[in-house]
């Protein structure tokens, strides 16, 4: 279903009856990201996946400022008044993990419990903001010149996903064609505006988290298990995950296992 947030077109996908829990996935994917997941979570749950700006069926505007982390934290936080909801459990993995968190953090009341999945508060210093936002325009350049085939090819390339290359080949066919279902502009403006890069650093806000949270990461993925692990010690309420054998995507990679762990989680009081 199409919601109109703060003057944006998004994709909503709502299944199932229960608490609501809300799912953002990461950059390049979408809504359909958590299919596997969610037919597990629908019997007990109201899952609401959302298609991010410049992502799945969700409008992809020319202009950079709805696509900043501000701009798509207020249109999640209509989407709740659109939906007369209070308060939702939150998943977001990677890019969607810094969207989820940066929604925690401006809306507390808001989230019932956080599930953090290979994401991190973005950048501690404006050096490496600033080299990362370089990067980032860069591969937006990229992407705009040589079009979204290229892109995927890079993209699915990079050590980050280099884990992947071990899934059956209809799952990584699957990723693939969801990749290859976006736009350059939505992807290339989803960097410029939401890119790790220009994201303001929440690392000295992360006290403030008094719901319940998750962190899971990937063994494979030692970056982001050494994220996740400061993210613990910061966090009030945190716990952390480590799935072994298991890279950036763990929905994707362990879905049996990432979804147990999420249900043990959330059903915990």
């Amino acid at each position: 279903m199409m919601y109109q947030l703060k003057g944006v077109s998004y994709h909503v996908h709502t299944e199932g009856k229960g608490e609501p829990l809300l799912l953002l996935h990461g950059f390049t994917g979408s809504s359909q990201t958590w299919r596997t997941f969610m037919k597990k979570f629908v019997k007990d749950y109201q899952v609401i996946a959302v298609d991010i700006i410049g992502h799945g069926q969700s409008a992809a505007p020319k202009e950079i400022k709805p696509y900043s982390m501000e701009a798509v934290v207020e249109a999640l936080h209509e989407l709740l008044q659109q939906l007369s909801l209070s308060q939702v459990n939150v998943i977001g993995y990677s890019m969607g993990g810094r969207l989820a968190l940066s929604f925690a953090q401006r809306y507390p009341h808001h989230v019932k419990k956080l599930v953090l999945e290979s994401a991190s508060p973005g950048l501690k210093t404006r050096e490496e903001q600033k080299l990362r936002k370089e990067k980032d325009e860069q591969l937006a350049s990229r992407i705009m010149k040589n079009g979204i085939e290229e892109f995927v090819k890079f993209w699915e390339g990079i050590p980050l996903f280099r884990s992947q290359k071990q899934l059956p080949s209809h799952v990584q066919e699957a990723v693939r064609k969801e990749r290859l279902s976006h736009t350059e502009i939505g992807l290339s403006n989803s960097l410029k505006g939401m890119g790790t890069g220009v994201q303001p650093s929440l690392w000295e806000k992360l006290d403030d988290l008094l719901m319940p949270v998750l962190l899971i990461s990937g063994e494979v993925d030692q970056k982001f298990c050494l994220i996740s692990k400061e993210m613990q010690t910061l966090i009030p309420n945190a716990t952390s995950r480590i799935i072994l054998g298991t890279g950036h995507a763990i929905h994707v990679e362990q879905p049996e296992i990432f979804g147990r762990i999420v249900s043990e989680f959330l059903a915990t009081t």
